[in-house]
């Protein structure tokens, strides 16, 4: 059997570090929402976490720990948003220099909140540009670190805490679901949840048109799709990671897939019905359950809304 990247020590490790620094999000429930559903329904609310999403866990446990003379030189990060407001959050607490890659397509409410950590942002063109070479290139010519937004087991340990604490907040669940972009999310999520309940089911979500994960899931292999256009801008990757799709492939049992209008509509019902702000990607997994998706043996359901950095147009929209 392939030995995975992290383990539950690791998250644990991880919920050490971050214990004081990151916020210990609530979980929401609602009795509308499970009279919808016909399930009990727990939401792990990360967009009130530091920096508005998951993020912030992963970023902070991957860049503390480095030595001082890379701490030094800063770290470069490449991302559509949520991480790169993480990078620019976790370098800001420790002192530390921060370049972020965006693609020019990334939402202008993430841009602007990065800056405003005092990072220092570069674009990149998303359909002509590899983003790993641009940020890459950015770290060799300055002698920083780059902080890859999923596929790094400081990361995913640290995205892992999320579930870590959602079990010991909701109690006995039967099922969590999760958004998929390159994995990290479900991957710390899947080793910390199966590792403390390993009877419990783990299922992801993506949206048409973004679903490599289920692909690559159904084929056994990592599977390149082209850069999606989903509105879920927090799930646009290609292909799922190197370390994170084993986790995948070990723990998560499907990948469901829903249509940008199934995310619209349950943006809708957490701003309207349940008072909360979340974005595209924090709502695919609501999306999911409220679409009836889910097998009906599992009644108690954890939800991660994994970030609320919405953009102020789209909000005017719905």
């Amino acid at each position: 059997m392939t030995r995975l990247a992290i383990n539950l020590d690791d998250v644990r490790d991880a919920a050490e570090r971050l214990r004081g620094i990151a916020n210990l999000t609530p979980v929401h429930t609602s009795r509308t929402l499970n009279e919808l559903t016909g399930r009990e329904v727990w939401l792990k609310c990360e967009n009130f976490q530091r920096g508005g999403s998951f993020k912030f866990r992963g970023a902070y446990n991957a860049i503390s720990r480095l030595p001082a003379e890379q701490q030094a030189r800063g770290v470069v990060a490449f991302s559509s948003g949520n991480h790169a407001q993480g990078v620019a959050l976790a370098a800001k607490l420790l002192g530390m220099p921060a370049v972020i890659c965006m693609p020019d397509d990334a939402p202008p409410v993430k841009v602007a909140a990065t800056r405003g950590y005092g990072a220092e942002g570069a674009i990149f063109e998303r359909s002509t540009v590899d983003r790993d070479t641009f940020a890459r290139a950015i770290a060799e010519e300055r002698g920083m670190t780059v902080i890859p937004p999923y596929d790094h087991p400081h990361i995913i340990a640290g995205q892992g805490t999320v579930a870590l604490e959602l079990l010991a907040q909701a109690g006995e669940l039967d099922a969590l679901v999760i958004p998929v972009g390159g994995g990290g999310l479900i991957g710390g999520c899947a080793v910390a949840a199966r590792g403390l309940r390993p009877a419990i089911r783990v299922f992801g979500v993506e949206t048409e048109g973004a679903d490599d994960g289920r692909q690559s899931l159904e084929r056994g292999e990592r599977v390149t799709i082209p850069p999606p256009t989903t509105i879920a801008d927090g799930i646009r990757t290609t292909s799922p990671g190197e370390l994170t799709f084993p986790m995948m492939q070990r723990h998560v049992e499907r990948i469901l897939v829903v249509s940008d209008e199934a995310v619209l509509e349950a943006l809708r019902f957490i701003l309207l019905r349940l008072k909360l702000v979340a974005e595209p990607t924090g709502a695919v997994g609501l999306a999911a359950v409220l679409g009836g998706l889910l097998p009906p043996e599992c009644r108690r359901v954890g939800v991660v809304l994994c970030g609320g950095n919405l953009d102020p147009s789209l909000l005017a929209r719905l």
